[in-house]
C-alpha cells in the first residue's frame, strides 16, 4: 500500500465507524503503542471532517499485559499509556497496524479494562494478516493480506519512518 492507498483506506474506515455507531458521540480512540496511535490520530482528524466534531484520541501501552513478558526486551523503557479522558462508559475503538495472532488485541483489552469499564470496545486495524492464535476478529479492517508465517508486514508512518506505506516481505 503506497500513501494515497493508506490514506484512502483509514477515511474509509473512518467512514465506517460513523455509520456503524451512528456518529461519533461517546466514541474515543485508543492507538496501541507504537503505530496504532498515529493511526488513531489520523482516523481522529477524517472523523472530525465527517462529523465536524473532537474525538478524544490516546495511547496504550501493553506491554506490561503480553503473555510473552519475559521474552521482551527492555519493557520497562517502552513508551507509557496516556489517556485524556476515562473509558469508563465510552465506545472504544483500539486501533492497531497489523492483526496477525491476536495476543496484542488481548493484551490491549486487558490494559483498558485496567483502566475502566467501557461501554463497548471496537477494533480497527490497518491490515489484517491471518494467522490468529486467539478469536479475535476486527471491527473495521483496512485491507486483508493473506501471508505466510514466512512472511512479514511492515507499516511505515512518518513519526517512525519518514514515509507512509505498507509492505510485504519475506522473514530471513
Amino acid at each position: 500500500m503506497d500513501e494515497m492507498t493508506v490514506g484512502r483506506t483509514l477515511m474509509r474506515i473512518a467512514h465506517e465507524i460513523c455509520e456503524k455507531n451512528k456518529g461519533v458521540e461517546d466514541i474515543c480512540l485508543i492507538g496501541v503503542l507504537s503505530r496504532g496511535f498515529p493511526l488513531a490520530q489520523i482516523l481522529a482528524e477524517n472523523l472530525k471532517k465527517i462529523e465536524g466534531k473532537e474525538v478524544p484520541v490516546g495511547s496504550i501501552d501493553i506491554h506490561l499485559y503480553r503473555d510473552d513478558l519475559l521474552k521482551t526486551k527492555d519493557f520497562a523503557a517502552q513508551p507509557k499509556s496516556v489517556l485524556p479522558f476515562s473509558v469508563i462508559g465510552k465506545k472504544i475503538v483500539l486501533v492497531d497496524d497489523v492483526l496477525f495472532t491476536g495476543r496484542t488485541v488481548r493484551a490491549a483489552i486487558e490494559a483498558v479494562f485496567a483502566l475502566g469499564r467501557p461501554k463497548e470496545i471496537q477494533l480497527a486495524v490497518l491490515v489484517d494478516r491471518g494467522h490468529r492464535q486467539l478469536p479475535f476478529r476486527a471491527d473495521y479492517v483496512g485491507k486483508n493480506i493473506p501471508t505466510s508465517l514466512k512472511e512479514r508486514v511492515s507499516v511505515f508512518l512518518p513519526p517512525y519512518d519518514g514515509e507512509t506505506k505498507v509492505c510485504l516481505y519475506e522473514s530471513e
